[in-house]
């Protein structure tokens, strides 16, 4: 009989890119290094100051619904592709009142100051998660870990309105026992929220005490320095509109919303603007396949693909990408929610999945923690914002991009240097073509490939010819892993 004891206190160019996305991690030690804010707050580094790209998936469902097997599937793929975060939740969304796919239940019912503890070291929930933690680190995957979904504080998506089990007591009580549980996890950033904005003096007071509960557990005092931490908000939503200058904050998360007109640089450029300078990543932005907004669009790869270009050009840290059918792991044992087209186990391999492997060697092939929003290098009107174009510069290195293959007009003598050597980078495929070297004397157009329309996007990538930087998305730069 089990006896269960209550802790009160609780080779195709696409190809290619992916190869050399998953070579990027390859050298993991089997230890992950834990993860801060860079010095210059702009970006993360790991503890020995080490940049860090952040590229994210979301699957929320994950260490509820898949067992061993599934999850050994999915955190290869995700390796494989570029990935290094996976954005995943403890008391879930979905089916929290079933066990989890290894019969374990998290807690006694609304009572999250009881976690159901087992006596050995294969026995409950925790256990699994730990088993999660080393799997996802074997394959070089930091855990975005959510301690519970929002839907526990407040019901509401916007409003703040406390009506859920979780109170100001017993939120640091389950802070304390997940962060002394996992303390020897090197591979967690703590992502309180989950789809829920905190507007009220009530709702914040509970993530201010679970954040420190969660110190608590870590070092045994409140020493924020300890834990790397940032909040899932409702979307369209920021923690730049109600968690600015919290102890706990260490970067502003995002979820820009859903469907086709997800148009994130907006709120990327609000919240990099804000003070304390902190990094920031849209946490959850349009899922392909998914049906949203008023009227209703349906978000495709291209929408999906042109959220982390958009996020990245306007000041971003990094980038989480997600899918309709992987965020609630969807499959024959579990109905869909919101009509999801797939299984999550089919949905590995959409084209914006791959893509975002591509997206990480752009940047990481220069030194991407110097680049800064540089829209002075746009000498052209833009009246659409969901057909934005915006451009970075950084050490020796500027890129613009345009969502539709637009032409570009770009004064080179702004770029401070004296030739630059022009690429067009192709997110889709992962490709760079030369265009050649070109004195920086003159305002000059660059036309990309295809005609203008949605979908065909291109980064163009202008290098200070000194530099010798190779190809874009091949060559490691300043800031990239070996």
């Amino acid at each position: 009989m089990t006896v269960r004891l209550i802790v009160r206190f609780f080779v195709a160019p696409a190809v290619l890119c992916l190869i050399a996305a998953g070579a990027a991690d390859a050298a993991q030690p089997p230890s992950l290094p834990r993860l801060k804010v860079a010095e210059n707050k702009r970006f993360l580094a790991d503890d020995s100051g080490r940049p860090f790209f952040w590229l994210a998936d979301t699957a929320w469902q994950l260490l509820h619904d898949l067992d061993a097997q599934e999850q050994e599937r999915y955190f290869a793929d995700r390796r494989q592709k570029g990935f290094n975060v996976v954005q995943t939740v403890i008391l879930v969304e979905l089916r929290s009142d079933r066990p989890n796919a290894f019969g374990h239940q998290p807690i006694e019912p609304r009572r999250p100051d009881r976690p159901i503890v087992g006596p050995g070291p294969d026995d409950d929930y925790w256990d699994d998660i730990a088993r999660s933690l080393a799997l996802a680190e074997k394959h070089g995957i930091y855990l975005a870990l959510l301690p519970t979904w929002g839907k526990n504080v407040t019901s509401n998506w916007q409003d703040g309105l406390v009506d859920g089990f979780f109170t100001v007591e017993n939120a640091e009580a389950y802070g304390r026992f997940v962060g002394s549980r996992f303390k020897d996890h090197t591979n967690i950033v703590w992502i309180l929220g989950g789809d829920r904005a905190a507007p009220t003096d009530q709702a914040r007071a509970i993530w201010r005490s679970m954040a420190r509960g969660i110190v608590l557990g870590l070092c045994g005092r409140e020493d924020y320095s300890a834990a790397l931490m940032s909040f899932h908000t409702s979307g369209p939503g920021s923690t730049a509109w109600f968690l600015n200058n919290e102890p706990w904050m260490d970067f502003h998360g995002l979820q820009s919303g859903h469907g086709r007109w997800a148009m994130n640089w907006i709120w990327v450029e609000h919240a990099y603007s804000m003070r304390p300078t902190l990094p920031v990543i849209d946490l959850e932005t349009s899922y392909p396949e998914l049906r949203h907004g008023r009227p209703a669009t349906i978000a495709t790869d291209d929408d999906a693909r042109r959220a982390g270009y958009w996020a990245l050009l306007a000041g971003a840290a990094g980038h989480t990408y997600g899918h309709h059918s992987i965020w609630q792991m969807h499959s024959p044992k579990y109905p869909g929610v919101a009509h999801p087209k797939g299984y999550w186990f089919e949905s590995l391999d959409a084209p914006s999945a791959r893509q975002m492997g591509c997206l990480r060697r752009l940047f990481e092939s220069r030194p991407f923690t110097t680049q800064r929003p540089a829209q002075d290098l746009i000498a052209f009107e833009q009246d659409r914002p969901w057909e934005m174009c915006l451009a970075i510069r950084g050490e020796g290195f500027a890129m613009i991009y345009t969502p539709t293959g637009r032409s570009l007009r770009i004064p080179l003598p702004k770029l401070g240097v004296p030739r630059a050597t022009a690429w067009w980078f192709d997110p889709r495929q992962g490709t760079a073509v030369r265009l050649g070297e070109f004195a920086c004397d003159r305002q000059r157009d660059f036309d990309p490939p295809g005609d203008e329309q949605p979908g065909n996007d291109w980064v163009l990538v202008l290098d200070q010819s000194e530099k010798g930087y190779g190809p874009p998305g091949e060559s490691a730069g300043g800031g990239a892993r070996p």
